[in-house]
Protein backbone atom coordinates (compact mmCIF):
# COMPACT_ATOMS: atom_id res chain seq x y z
CA UNK A 1 0.00 0.00 0.00
CA UNK A 2 1.65 3.50 -1.05
CA UNK A 3 2.28 6.02 1.89
CA UNK A 4 -0.19 8.92 2.05
CA UNK A 5 2.14 12.42 1.30
CA UNK A 6 1.83 14.77 3.96
CA UNK A 7 0.12 17.96 2.72
CA UNK A 8 2.60 20.68 2.40
CA UNK A 9 3.13 23.18 5.02
CA UNK A 10 1.27 26.15 5.73
CA UNK A 11 2.80 29.48 4.47
CA UNK A 12 4.09 31.60 7.24
CA UNK A 13 2.83 34.80 6.02
CA UNK A 14 0.32 35.84 3.75
CA UNK A 15 0.50 38.95 1.78
CA UNK A 16 -2.45 40.41 0.50
CA UNK A 17 -3.35 43.88 -1.24
CA UNK A 18 -6.57 45.72 0.18
CA UNK A 19 -8.92 47.58 -2.81
CA UNK A 20 -9.99 45.35 -5.26
CA UNK A 21 -8.49 42.26 -3.53
CA UNK A 22 -8.95 41.95 0.42
CA UNK A 23 -11.76 44.54 0.16
CA UNK A 24 -15.37 44.51 -1.89
CA UNK A 25 -16.03 47.23 -3.78
CA UNK A 26 -17.59 49.27 -0.95
CA UNK A 27 -13.83 49.11 0.99
CA UNK A 28 -15.41 46.72 3.54
CA UNK A 29 -14.16 42.85 4.32
CA UNK A 30 -16.89 40.47 3.98
CA UNK A 31 -17.70 38.15 7.59
CA UNK A 32 -16.66 35.52 5.34
CA UNK A 33 -13.24 36.84 4.90
CA UNK A 34 -12.68 38.49 8.24
CA UNK A 35 -13.14 34.72 9.42
CA UNK A 36 -10.90 33.45 7.19
CA UNK A 37 -8.34 35.67 8.15
CA UNK A 38 -9.08 35.32 12.19
CA UNK A 39 -8.62 31.50 11.14
CA UNK A 40 -5.19 32.10 9.57
CA UNK A 41 -3.72 33.87 12.44
CA UNK A 42 -5.29 31.52 14.76
CA UNK A 43 -3.18 28.73 12.79
CA UNK A 44 0.21 30.73 13.20
CA UNK A 45 0.38 32.34 10.05
CA UNK A 46 1.09 36.09 9.63
CA UNK A 47 -0.65 38.63 7.88
CA UNK A 48 0.31 41.41 6.44
CA UNK A 49 -1.35 44.35 4.69
CA UNK A 50 0.00 45.16 1.41
CA UNK A 51 -0.89 48.39 0.03
CA UNK A 52 -0.41 51.98 -2.29
CA UNK A 53 -2.72 53.55 1.10
CA UNK A 54 -1.25 55.54 3.38
CA UNK A 55 -1.47 54.37 6.75
CA UNK A 56 -3.99 57.43 7.55
CA UNK A 57 -6.52 55.02 4.77
CA UNK A 58 -5.79 51.74 6.91
CA UNK A 59 -8.82 52.33 8.86
CA UNK A 60 -11.02 50.06 7.13
CA UNK A 61 -8.88 47.07 8.43
CA UNK A 62 -8.78 47.99 12.25
CA UNK A 63 -11.39 44.90 13.12
CA UNK A 64 -8.96 42.88 11.78
CA UNK A 65 -6.02 42.66 12.77
CA UNK A 66 -6.32 39.21 15.43
CA UNK A 67 -3.14 40.47 17.23
CA UNK A 68 -0.87 41.52 14.41
CA UNK A 69 -0.66 44.55 13.01
CA UNK A 70 2.27 45.31 10.30
CA UNK A 71 0.93 47.43 7.07
CA UNK A 72 2.85 47.81 4.62
CA UNK A 73 2.01 51.50 2.84
CA UNK A 74 2.73 53.55 -0.04
CA UNK A 75 3.71 50.65 -2.34
CA UNK A 76 6.54 50.04 0.34
CA UNK A 77 7.54 53.42 0.87
CA UNK A 78 6.39 52.57 4.47
CA UNK A 79 5.98 50.54 7.12
CA UNK A 80 3.65 50.86 9.62
CA UNK A 81 1.95 49.49 13.28
CA UNK A 82 -1.31 49.58 12.92
CA UNK A 83 -1.68 48.92 16.80
CA UNK A 84 -0.05 51.96 17.72
CA UNK A 85 -2.52 54.01 15.58
CA UNK A 86 -0.15 53.51 12.19
CA UNK A 87 3.12 54.68 14.05
CA UNK A 88 5.97 54.14 11.17
CA UNK A 89 8.34 51.94 11.56
CA UNK A 90 10.39 52.52 8.58
CA UNK A 91 9.94 54.75 5.80
CA UNK A 92 12.18 54.10 2.16
CA UNK A 93 11.53 57.89 1.05
CA UNK A 94 11.91 59.49 -2.51
CA UNK A 95 14.62 61.34 -2.70
CA UNK A 96 13.90 65.34 -3.47
CA UNK A 97 16.33 65.36 -6.08
CA UNK A 98 14.57 62.22 -8.16
CA UNK A 99 11.42 63.51 -7.36
CA UNK A 100 11.71 66.92 -9.16
CA UNK A 101 14.11 65.30 -12.02
CA UNK A 102 10.60 62.77 -12.66
CA UNK A 103 8.58 66.41 -12.35
CA UNK A 104 10.71 67.64 -15.46
CA UNK A 105 10.69 64.54 -17.46
CA UNK A 106 7.23 64.17 -17.44
CA UNK A 107 6.08 67.62 -17.74
CA UNK A 108 7.68 67.67 -21.50
CA UNK A 109 6.37 64.46 -22.15
CA UNK A 110 2.99 64.89 -21.38
CA UNK A 111 1.85 68.29 -21.27
CA UNK A 112 -1.21 68.57 -18.85
CA UNK A 113 0.43 66.69 -16.19
CA UNK A 114 -0.44 67.54 -12.37
CA UNK A 115 1.05 66.45 -9.09
CA UNK A 116 0.80 65.45 -5.94
CA UNK A 117 2.96 64.75 -3.07
CA UNK A 118 2.32 62.20 -0.13
CA UNK A 119 4.27 62.80 3.13
CA UNK A 120 4.56 61.30 6.17
CA UNK A 121 2.44 64.17 7.03
CA UNK A 122 -0.17 64.00 4.45
CA UNK A 123 -0.90 64.61 0.70
CA UNK A 124 -0.10 68.31 -0.81
CA UNK A 125 -1.17 68.71 -3.83
CA UNK A 126 -1.06 71.23 -7.13
CA UNK A 127 -3.99 73.71 -7.82
CA UNK A 128 -4.83 72.14 -11.09
CA UNK A 129 -4.68 67.87 -9.10
CA UNK A 130 -8.26 67.04 -8.74
CA UNK A 131 -8.91 67.65 -4.86
CA UNK A 132 -10.24 64.44 -2.47
CA UNK A 133 -12.88 65.10 -0.18
CA UNK A 134 -11.99 62.42 2.12
CA UNK A 135 -8.82 63.63 2.83
CA UNK A 136 -8.19 67.82 2.28
CA UNK A 137 -5.02 68.07 1.17
CA UNK A 138 -2.77 69.85 3.97
CA UNK A 139 -1.36 72.42 1.19
CA UNK A 140 -2.21 73.40 -2.16
CA UNK A 141 0.80 75.05 -4.44
CA UNK A 142 2.95 74.41 -7.08
CA UNK A 143 4.97 71.04 -6.97
CA UNK A 144 8.45 72.60 -6.97
CA UNK A 145 7.35 74.11 -3.46
CA UNK A 146 5.42 71.07 -2.13
CA UNK A 147 8.75 69.61 -2.81
CA UNK A 148 11.35 72.77 -1.29
CA UNK A 149 13.57 72.23 1.58
CA UNK A 150 13.48 73.81 4.53
CA UNK A 151 11.86 74.14 7.91
CA UNK A 152 7.94 73.25 6.58
CA UNK A 153 8.34 69.70 6.09
CA UNK A 154 11.64 69.06 8.20
CA UNK A 155 10.65 65.34 9.36
CA UNK A 156 8.27 64.84 6.96
CA UNK A 157 9.77 62.71 3.89
CA UNK A 158 8.05 62.59 0.43
CA UNK A 159 6.61 58.57 0.49
CA UNK A 160 5.50 58.76 -3.23
CA UNK A 161 4.96 61.69 -6.17
CA UNK A 162 1.58 61.32 -7.64
CA UNK A 163 1.17 62.03 -11.12
CA UNK A 164 -2.56 62.57 -12.85
CA UNK A 165 -3.60 63.15 -16.67
CA UNK A 166 -6.68 64.18 -18.21
CA UNK A 167 -6.49 62.14 -21.52
CA UNK A 168 -3.41 59.75 -21.56
CA UNK A 169 -5.22 56.04 -20.99
CA UNK A 170 -3.97 54.55 -17.68
CA UNK A 171 -1.74 51.66 -19.60
CA UNK A 172 -0.50 54.65 -22.06
CA UNK A 173 -0.03 57.05 -19.29
CA UNK A 174 2.39 54.54 -16.97
CA UNK A 175 4.59 53.11 -20.53
CA UNK A 176 5.20 56.49 -21.13
CA UNK A 177 6.52 57.31 -17.67
CA UNK A 178 8.47 54.28 -17.50
CA UNK A 179 10.37 54.71 -20.02
CA UNK A 180 11.03 58.71 -19.85
CA UNK A 181 11.54 58.52 -15.83
CA UNK A 182 14.40 55.99 -16.17
CA UNK A 183 16.26 55.09 -12.91
CA UNK A 184 15.26 58.21 -11.03
CA UNK A 185 11.91 56.61 -9.80
CA UNK A 186 10.00 53.34 -9.52
CA UNK A 187 6.67 54.02 -11.40
CA UNK A 188 3.37 51.95 -10.80
CA UNK A 189 -0.34 52.40 -10.71
CA UNK A 190 -3.28 50.72 -8.84
CA UNK A 191 -6.20 53.16 -9.97
CA UNK A 192 -8.74 52.99 -12.80
CA UNK A 193 -7.85 56.32 -13.87
CA UNK A 194 -4.49 57.63 -15.35
CA UNK A 195 -2.85 58.15 -11.64
CA UNK A 196 0.68 57.52 -11.70
CA UNK A 197 2.51 56.58 -8.23
CA UNK A 198 5.94 57.34 -8.18
CA UNK A 199 8.54 55.86 -5.38
CA UNK A 200 12.10 55.84 -4.66
CA UNK A 201 13.86 53.70 -7.01
CA UNK A 202 14.03 50.15 -5.96
CA UNK A 203 10.59 50.63 -3.87
CA UNK A 204 8.08 48.85 -4.21
CA UNK A 205 5.33 46.49 -2.44
CA UNK A 206 7.58 43.81 -2.99
CA UNK A 207 11.17 44.96 -2.11
CA UNK A 208 10.20 46.14 1.36
CA UNK A 209 7.94 42.75 1.97
CA UNK A 210 11.02 41.30 0.89
CA UNK A 211 13.04 43.05 3.63
CA UNK A 212 10.65 42.32 6.39
CA UNK A 213 10.78 38.75 5.19
CA UNK A 214 14.16 38.40 5.42
CA UNK A 215 14.59 39.72 8.63
CA UNK A 216 11.83 37.72 9.81
CA UNK A 217 13.61 34.40 8.89
CA UNK A 218 10.98 33.49 6.27
CA UNK A 219 11.69 32.30 2.36
CA UNK A 220 9.89 33.49 -0.05
CA UNK A 221 8.77 29.98 -0.89
CA UNK A 222 6.63 30.40 2.24
CA UNK A 223 4.96 33.33 1.61
CA UNK A 224 1.39 33.46 -0.41
CA UNK A 225 0.27 36.88 -2.01
CA UNK A 226 -2.59 38.13 -3.56
CA UNK A 227 -3.16 41.23 -6.10
CA UNK A 228 -5.48 43.14 -8.59
CA UNK A 229 -3.33 45.98 -10.42
CA UNK A 230 -0.13 46.83 -11.61
CA UNK A 231 1.34 47.63 -8.58
CA UNK A 232 1.28 44.16 -7.42
CA UNK A 233 3.19 42.59 -10.25
CA UNK A 234 6.61 42.29 -8.48
CA UNK A 235 5.29 41.23 -5.14
CA UNK A 236 3.09 37.90 -6.66
CA UNK A 237 5.93 36.88 -8.99
CA UNK A 238 8.43 37.57 -5.74
CA UNK A 239 6.42 35.30 -3.52
CA UNK A 240 6.64 31.91 -3.76
CA UNK A 241 2.87 31.73 -5.08
CA UNK A 242 1.08 34.93 -6.14
CA UNK A 243 -2.53 35.02 -6.80
CA UNK A 244 -4.12 37.05 -9.17
CA UNK A 245 -7.82 37.91 -8.49
CA UNK A 246 -10.60 37.54 -11.08
CA UNK A 247 -10.91 40.98 -11.24
CA UNK A 248 -7.34 41.61 -11.95
CA UNK A 249 -6.00 43.43 -14.55
CA UNK A 250 -4.35 41.85 -17.54
CA UNK A 251 -0.72 42.80 -16.94
CA UNK A 252 -1.25 40.99 -13.34
CA UNK A 253 -3.36 37.80 -15.11
CA UNK A 254 -0.39 37.76 -17.11
CA UNK A 255 2.42 37.34 -14.15
CA UNK A 256 1.12 34.32 -12.47
CA UNK A 257 -0.82 31.05 -13.04
CA UNK A 258 -2.55 30.79 -9.91
CA UNK A 259 -6.00 32.66 -9.89
CA UNK A 260 -8.67 32.73 -7.40
CA UNK A 261 -12.21 34.51 -6.94
CA UNK A 262 -13.28 38.02 -7.43
CA UNK A 263 -13.22 40.37 -4.31
CA UNK A 264 -16.56 41.03 -4.06
CA UNK A 265 -16.78 36.76 -4.27
CA UNK A 266 -14.04 36.47 -1.38
CA UNK A 267 -11.37 35.02 -4.02
CA UNK A 268 -8.91 35.57 -0.67
CA UNK A 269 -10.97 34.07 1.83
CA UNK A 270 -11.49 31.28 -0.33
CA UNK A 271 -7.85 30.31 -0.98
CA UNK A 272 -7.26 30.25 2.96
CA UNK A 273 -10.06 28.21 3.80
CA UNK A 274 -8.62 25.13 1.58
CA UNK A 275 -5.32 25.68 2.48
CA UNK A 276 -6.33 25.32 6.16
CA UNK A 277 -8.88 22.45 5.53
CA UNK A 278 -5.67 20.75 4.16
CA UNK A 279 -4.39 20.66 7.62
CA UNK A 280 -7.41 20.00 9.70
Amino acid sequence: MPELSEPAPLPQLIASDLDGTLLRHDHSISPRTGAALAAAGAAGIQIVFVTGRPARWMGVVSEHLHGQGVAICGNGAAVVDLRDGGRLIEVRPLPRENALAVVHALRSAAPGVTFAVERTGGLHQEPTYPPMTMDPAVEVAPVEKLLAEGDAYRGAPVLKLLAKHDTLTPDDFLALARARVGSWAQVTRSSPSALLEISAPEVSKATTLALRCARNGIDPSRVIAFGDMPNDVEMLTWAGTGYAMANAHPAVLAATEHRTESNENDGVALVIERLLATHR
